[in-house]
């Protein structure tokens, strides 16, 4: 790709120019997700200052997580006919919103909204920023959504962190100060969108391989199993990104500073696991890292609700570490499996992803309201089960990668 047309800050030679906006685009995604994590991890101040309950609280994320994934594959299956290469910098506008929004929302119906606004911005960032990792990524597709993924959750996981360390102690109102990560991503956003404009014709005619020997009904089939899939990971994630410093709050007793710390560990690992599954998936095929990822995390989940301290950290860094490496391999999977609407099928499984999530958090948060958290870890613990469906995906690598 010539580098020609890129952006000041952006230009280098032809091979760089890629890797420097997929560090582009990987960097935006941290930011992104780090401000739209900062959402859970003040659930604490949020159940103190409104005396809100579980269900609201699922309300809260369900209000965060269903709009984005509404929003996502509309956002998706328009830009694949109509590009809007500036939609990421107007975007990431509606997440700056939405913060201010929170740092001073003066009821619990303005806390939806604020968050409501968080999720259009991650709605619009998504697919649009998926399509771009990919057209960047010179042909190892894995690695480009690995490392665009691990972006998002290494900011998902200093999201908690920050807010451990400056919202909880400062006050509500601190919230605001994660703005500036917006204006600096709509910065960058900016110089990014110029290169996507220009490049974009090239990305016409790049179009994944067709695997035009499945039938319609074996692409239905293989749709609805990674569907399930997601359904599978992002449920359990939902129950401990959502529930997990409740959860130890109550059964160990610990702070609500050292509760967000250990969300910390498990949301670091997250972000570590995710750059695995997508470089492993170039090289020995993606529906064996699916296969390790979901059905591997198996035995751990079972374990967790009967550990202690120690070890439910321990625990949760493990399932991390191995459940974290199945979205860029099924994200990647569905896109050569439906060549040619990347955009469509990013929005889709990222939409659905945050739907599951969101919904899940709703009714785990009614179901712990009926029961108690550890109940609920209790129940969510076989739902990798699930990835025995892996069985009825085809095989779409005619032979390991060198």
């Amino acid at each position: 790709m010539s580098s020609t047309t890129l952006p000041t800050g952006l230009t280098h030679q032809a091979e760089s120019t890629a890797f420097r906006v997929l560090a582009a685009i990987t960097f935006c995604h941290l930011l992104n997700d780090m401000m739209q994590s900062v959402v859970p991890a003040v659930y604490p101040i949020l159940k103190a200052s409104y005396h809100l309950d579980f269900s609201q609280i699922g309300m809260i994320t369900a209000s965060l997580q269903i709009t984005a994934s509404l929003l996502q594959p509309l956002v998706g299956m328009y830009t694949d006919l109509h590009p809007k290469p500036y939609s990421l910098a107007i975007g990431m506008g509606f997440t700056l919103t939405g913060l201010l929004l929170l740092s001073s929302a003066p009821t619990f119906v303005a806390i939806l909204a604020a968050v409501a606004l968080v999720g259009v911005g991650s709605a619009v960032f998504h697919p649009e920023s998926s399509r771009i990792a990919r057209l960047a990524s010179g042909g190892q597709h894995g690695l480009a959504q690995s490392l665009f993924q691990v972006g998002g959750n290494a900011g998902s996981a200093t999201g908690p962190l920050l807010a451990a360390f400056i919202v909880l102690p400062k006050g509500q109102h601190t919230i605001a100060w994660f703005a500036i990560a917006a204006l600096i991503a709509m910065f960058i956003l900016t110089q990014v969108g110029t290169w996507y404009k220009n490049h974009h014709p090239a990305a016409k005619r790049q179009t994944a391989v067709a695997h035009s020997t499945l039938s319609p009904r074996t692409v239905k089939i293989a749709m609805t199993v990674l569907i399930a899939l997601v359904f599978s990971k992002y449920i359990y994630l939902a129950s401990l990104s959502s529930y997990y410093t409740f959860y130890l709050i109550t059964k160990f007793h610990v702070s609500v500073q050292s509760a967000q710390i250990h969300l910390f560990l498990f949301l670091g690992a997250v972000a570590v696991g995710t750059f695995a599954g997508g470089p492993i998936g170039d090289r020995i095929g993606r529906k064996y890292v699916i296969w390790a990822s979901i059905l591997g995390v198996l035995p751990f989940t079972l374990a967790l609700p009967y550990a202690n301290l120690f070890w439910t950290a321990v625990l949760t860094v493990i399932i991390g570490l191995v459940l974290a490496s199945a979205f860029s391999a099924i994200l990647v999977y569905a896109q050569e499996l439906v060549p040619g609407r990347v955009g469509a099928i990013s929005g889709l499984f990222f939409g659905l992803a945050f739907g599951v999530a969101g919904i899940g958090a709703a009714l785990l948060g009614r179901l712990a309201d009926a029961t108690s958290i550890t109940f609920v870890y209790q129940l969510c613990a076989f739902l990798p089960a699930i990835g025995l469906l892996t069985a009825f995906l085809p095989n779409l690598e005619s032979r390991p990668k060198a």
